[in-house]
């Protein structure tokens, strides 16, 4: 690789040093650093934690130039070099020594009102949550056009395998190996001693989340988020067709090191 654009979150590169240091890096051996991205750009380095590489990740959804992330945040799953590691990191890149994977994502249409909006996408989950008074959220949840179950719950999340280790892990869902090929259906603090476990579909399947009734006369007001951003705002009677988008992220793998392994190392659960 010869052709980079580098992609910084400034509240975690104050200042813009480590940017500044990879850019020189960069042109010191040949290496081209483009302030903007365009079908030249044969990688994206991302400079800050996994939220920076999901921002990167639906971005430059649809242009599947490989991105790989430098960890200046915490746990880092997606973002996967160390700040000390940086010119091993870079050198591999140059070199070619590298693989590339193909995580799978989500595409979320809102229907509002019986009118189907934008599709949006998510490499690691759509979330519904509530909005405004602390109240349960009842959901109607459809898998290829069947009434699966209904629930009663504080939201739910709809996770790639990629999403495993974010919210989905938090509410109790599996931790699933990034390059499968499914969808996890997991529900926020299920009011219910039943369907209150992660449900593992299939990433053909096509899933309606309806949003019921509160009580009779209220109102009940939710949010779908993708990634954790772009809030569509539903109400009762509102869903959410969640599948399998056509598009997928490339993400750059230097180490050698399996994913369970990363898991045991930066959880500590094994």
């Amino acid at each position: 690789m010869k052709i980079f654009h580098i992609y910084t979150n400034l509240q975690k590169d104050i200042n813009g040093a480590t940017t500044a240091y990879i850019k020189r890096y960069l042109t010191n051996r040949d290496c081209v650093c483009k302030d903007k991205v365009d079908d030249t750009v044969q990688c994206i380095i991302v400079l800050g934690g996994d939220g920076t590489m999901l921002r990167a990740a639906g971005e430059f959804v649809g242009r599947y130039i490989p991105i790989i992330g430098v960890n200046l945040g915490t746990l880092g799953y997606l973002a996967e070099v160390e700040k000390e590691q940086i010119e091993q990191a870079l050198d591999k890149l140059i070199l070619g020594e590298y693989e590339i994977e193909s995580r799978m994502m989500l595409s979320g249409i809102p229907v509002i009102s019986g009118e189907s909006m934008t599709p949006m996408v998510a490499l690691n989950d759509i979330v519904i949550n509530r909005k405004g008074a602390l109240h349960v959220i009842n959901f109607k949840i459809y898998v290829n056009g069947q009434i699966l179950s209904t629930y009663s719950a504080d939201g739910m999340i709809i996770s790639t395998p990629t999403g495993s280790t974010a919210y989905n892990l938090s509410a109790g869902g599996p931790i699933v190996e990034p390059k499968a090929r499914l969808i996890m259906m997991t529900p926020v603090c299920s009011h219910a001693l039943v369907n209150n476990r992660t449900i593992i579909l299939s990433e053909d399947d096509v899933i309606d989340i309806e949003i019921g009734e509160y009580k009779k006369g209220e109102e009940q007001e939710v949010d779908a988020s993708f990634d954790g951003r772009h809030p569509v705002n539903l109400n009762a009677g509102d869903k959410i067709r969640i599948i399998r988008s056509d598009k997928v992220t490339k993400i750059i793998k230097l180490s050698k090191v399996s994913f369970l392994e990363t898991v045991q190392k930066k959880m500590r659960i094994f």
